[in-house]
Protein backbone atom coordinates (compact mmCIF):
# COMPACT_ATOMS: atom_id res chain seq x y z
CA UNK A 1 0.00 0.00 0.00
CA UNK A 2 3.10 2.44 0.93
CA UNK A 3 4.03 1.75 -3.38
CA UNK A 4 0.23 2.59 -4.02
CA UNK A 5 0.15 5.75 -2.29
CA UNK A 6 3.69 6.49 -3.28
CA UNK A 7 2.56 6.30 -7.17
CA UNK A 8 -0.56 8.24 -5.96
CA UNK A 9 1.27 10.83 -4.68
CA UNK A 10 3.90 11.50 -7.64
CA UNK A 11 0.66 10.85 -10.38
CA UNK A 12 -0.78 13.98 -7.84
CA UNK A 13 3.09 16.07 -8.07
CA UNK A 14 2.75 15.30 -11.85
CA UNK A 15 -0.71 16.24 -12.36
CA UNK A 16 -0.38 19.72 -10.33
CA UNK A 17 3.32 20.43 -11.94
CA UNK A 18 0.87 19.93 -15.45
CA UNK A 19 -1.88 22.22 -13.99
CA UNK A 20 0.65 24.92 -12.57
CA UNK A 21 2.62 24.80 -16.97
CA UNK A 22 -1.40 24.85 -18.39
CA UNK A 23 -2.11 27.89 -15.71
CA UNK A 24 1.14 29.48 -17.23
CA UNK A 25 1.05 29.09 -20.45
CA UNK A 26 -2.90 30.63 -21.05
CA UNK A 27 -1.59 33.43 -18.92
CA UNK A 28 0.75 34.01 -21.72
CA UNK A 29 -1.54 33.59 -24.30
CA UNK A 30 -4.05 35.85 -22.66
CA UNK A 31 -0.91 38.54 -22.29
CA UNK A 32 0.02 37.21 -26.14
CA UNK A 33 -4.01 38.23 -26.75
CA UNK A 34 -3.89 41.32 -24.83
CA UNK A 35 -0.17 42.79 -26.78
CA UNK A 36 -2.35 42.63 -30.07
CA UNK A 37 -5.09 45.13 -29.22
CA UNK A 38 -7.45 46.40 -31.18
CA UNK A 39 -6.19 45.35 -34.55
CA UNK A 40 -6.69 41.59 -34.76
CA UNK A 41 -5.93 39.64 -38.07
CA UNK A 42 -9.36 40.09 -38.82
CA UNK A 43 -10.22 43.65 -38.17
CA UNK A 44 -6.56 44.34 -40.44
CA UNK A 45 -7.87 42.08 -43.62
CA UNK A 46 -11.28 44.22 -43.60
CA UNK A 47 -8.78 47.66 -43.36
CA UNK A 48 -6.95 46.53 -45.91
CA UNK A 49 -10.29 46.02 -48.23
CA UNK A 50 -11.76 49.40 -47.53
CA UNK A 51 -8.34 51.04 -48.44
CA UNK A 52 -8.36 49.06 -51.57
CA UNK A 53 -11.70 49.80 -52.16
CA UNK A 54 -11.65 53.82 -51.49
CA UNK A 55 -8.14 53.75 -53.33
CA UNK A 56 -10.00 52.09 -56.57
CA UNK A 57 -12.63 54.77 -55.91
CA UNK A 58 -10.10 57.95 -56.02
CA UNK A 59 -8.56 56.56 -59.26
CA UNK A 60 -11.63 56.66 -60.50
CA UNK A 61 -12.78 60.09 -59.80
CA UNK A 62 -9.22 61.09 -60.84
CA UNK A 63 -9.50 59.82 -64.01
CA UNK A 64 -12.89 61.17 -64.44
CA UNK A 65 -11.38 64.27 -63.67
CA UNK A 66 -8.68 64.31 -66.23
CA UNK A 67 -10.80 62.69 -68.75
CA UNK A 68 -12.95 65.83 -68.14
CA UNK A 69 -10.00 68.49 -68.15
CA UNK A 70 -8.99 67.00 -71.72
CA UNK A 71 -12.28 67.09 -72.99
CA UNK A 72 -12.66 71.08 -71.84
CA UNK A 73 -8.94 71.58 -73.11
CA UNK A 74 -9.77 70.41 -76.52
CA UNK A 75 -12.97 72.28 -76.78
CA UNK A 76 -11.15 75.48 -75.52
CA UNK A 77 -8.10 75.49 -77.78
CA UNK A 78 -10.04 73.76 -81.21
CA UNK A 79 -13.61 75.47 -80.33
CA UNK A 80 -16.86 72.81 -80.85
CA UNK A 81 -16.99 71.57 -84.24
CA UNK A 82 -18.88 73.70 -86.58
CA UNK A 83 -21.79 72.02 -88.83
CA UNK A 84 -20.38 71.92 -92.12
CA UNK A 85 -23.31 69.79 -93.59
CA UNK A 86 -26.35 71.83 -93.34
CA UNK A 87 -24.07 75.00 -94.57
CA UNK A 88 -24.65 77.14 -97.90
CA UNK A 89 -21.63 77.31 -99.88
CA UNK A 90 -20.98 80.82 -98.56
CA UNK A 91 -21.12 79.36 -94.65
CA UNK A 92 -18.88 76.88 -95.77
CA UNK A 93 -16.22 79.27 -97.17
CA UNK A 94 -16.21 81.63 -93.61
CA UNK A 95 -15.95 78.13 -91.93
CA UNK A 96 -13.03 77.45 -93.67
CA UNK A 97 -11.43 81.04 -93.55
CA UNK A 98 -11.89 80.96 -90.20
CA UNK A 99 -10.13 77.83 -89.58
CA UNK A 100 -7.51 78.49 -92.03
CA UNK A 101 -6.64 81.58 -89.91
CA UNK A 102 -7.04 79.25 -86.71
CA UNK A 103 -4.07 77.15 -88.32
CA UNK A 104 -1.82 80.35 -89.32
CA UNK A 105 -2.09 81.75 -85.77
CA UNK A 106 -1.03 78.41 -84.05
CA UNK A 107 1.75 78.10 -86.42
CA UNK A 108 3.11 81.26 -85.96
CA UNK A 109 2.68 80.41 -81.93
CA UNK A 110 4.37 76.75 -82.61
CA UNK A 111 7.54 79.39 -84.32
CA UNK A 112 8.06 81.08 -82.03
CA UNK A 113 7.37 78.50 -79.14
CA UNK A 114 10.12 76.25 -80.83
CA UNK A 115 12.68 79.27 -81.06
CA UNK A 116 12.19 80.28 -77.02
CA UNK A 117 12.88 76.24 -76.44
CA UNK A 118 15.99 76.59 -78.92
CA UNK A 119 17.55 79.31 -77.04
CA UNK A 120 16.49 78.06 -73.54
CA UNK A 121 18.18 74.38 -75.15
CA UNK A 122 21.77 76.26 -75.93
CA UNK A 123 21.38 78.59 -72.81
CA UNK A 124 21.01 75.46 -70.66
CA UNK A 125 23.88 73.98 -72.15
CA UNK A 126 26.24 77.32 -72.10
CA UNK A 127 25.63 77.43 -68.12
CA UNK A 128 26.14 73.83 -67.82
CA UNK A 129 29.38 73.95 -69.68
CA UNK A 130 30.36 76.62 -66.99
CA UNK A 131 29.37 75.26 -64.37
CA UNK A 132 31.92 71.80 -65.77
CA UNK A 133 34.75 74.85 -65.89
CA UNK A 134 34.15 75.78 -62.48
CA UNK A 135 34.32 72.40 -61.46
CA UNK A 136 37.41 71.53 -63.51
CA UNK A 137 34.95 68.29 -64.72
CA UNK A 138 34.96 68.58 -68.82
CA UNK A 139 32.84 66.55 -70.39
CA UNK A 140 34.48 63.82 -73.03
CA UNK A 141 33.73 64.34 -76.25
CA UNK A 142 32.72 61.20 -78.38
CA UNK A 143 35.82 59.64 -80.23
CA UNK A 144 35.09 59.09 -83.82
CA UNK A 145 35.31 55.19 -84.81
CA UNK A 146 38.64 54.79 -87.17
CA UNK A 147 39.66 52.14 -88.66
CA UNK A 148 43.45 50.90 -87.46
CA UNK A 149 44.38 49.18 -90.53
CA UNK A 150 43.84 53.02 -92.03
CA UNK A 151 46.14 54.75 -89.30
CA UNK A 152 48.77 51.62 -89.95
CA UNK A 153 48.87 52.12 -94.00
CA UNK A 154 49.22 56.29 -93.40
CA UNK A 155 52.32 55.65 -91.07
CA UNK A 156 53.63 53.42 -93.93
CA UNK A 157 53.37 55.84 -96.44
CA UNK A 158 54.93 58.40 -94.31
CA UNK A 159 58.17 55.96 -93.42
CA UNK A 160 58.31 55.36 -96.89
CA UNK A 161 58.74 59.04 -98.04
CA UNK A 162 61.06 59.63 -95.74
CA UNK A 163 63.18 56.72 -96.89
CA UNK A 164 62.94 57.61 -100.46
CA UNK A 165 66.49 57.16 -102.14
CA UNK A 166 66.66 60.57 -103.78
CA UNK A 167 66.52 62.39 -100.72
CA UNK A 168 69.25 59.67 -98.83
CA UNK A 169 71.34 60.40 -101.79
CA UNK A 170 74.20 62.76 -100.21
CA UNK A 171 74.64 66.23 -102.59
CA UNK A 172 78.18 66.66 -103.59
CA UNK A 173 79.15 70.10 -102.76
CA UNK A 174 80.88 71.33 -105.77
CA UNK A 175 82.06 74.87 -104.46
CA UNK A 176 84.36 72.36 -102.66
CA UNK A 177 86.54 71.52 -105.36
CA UNK A 178 86.71 73.71 -107.49
CA UNK A 179 88.98 77.02 -107.99
CA UNK A 180 88.09 80.38 -107.03
CA UNK A 181 88.91 81.74 -110.97
CA UNK A 182 86.52 78.52 -112.28
CA UNK A 183 83.66 80.19 -110.00
CA UNK A 184 83.98 83.70 -111.50
CA UNK A 185 84.10 81.65 -115.21
CA UNK A 186 80.95 79.89 -114.44
CA UNK A 187 79.43 82.77 -112.94
CA UNK A 188 79.86 84.75 -116.21
CA UNK A 189 78.69 81.93 -117.90
CA UNK A 190 75.16 81.97 -115.77
CA UNK A 191 74.85 85.60 -116.94
CA UNK A 192 75.70 84.94 -120.50
CA UNK A 193 73.00 82.42 -120.73
CA UNK A 194 70.44 84.07 -118.38
CA UNK A 195 70.55 87.42 -120.84
CA UNK A 196 69.96 85.50 -124.10
CA UNK A 197 67.03 83.99 -122.70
Amino acid sequence: MADDEAKKAKQAEIERKRAEVRKRMEEASKAKKAKKGFMTPERKKKLRLLLRKKAAEELKKEQERKAAERRRIIEERCGKPKNVEDANEDQARKILRDYHQRINSLEEEKYDLEYVVKRKDMEISDLNAQVNDLRGKFVKPTLKKVSKYENKFAKLQKKAAEFNFRNQLKVVKKKEFTLEEEDKEAKKSEKADWQKK
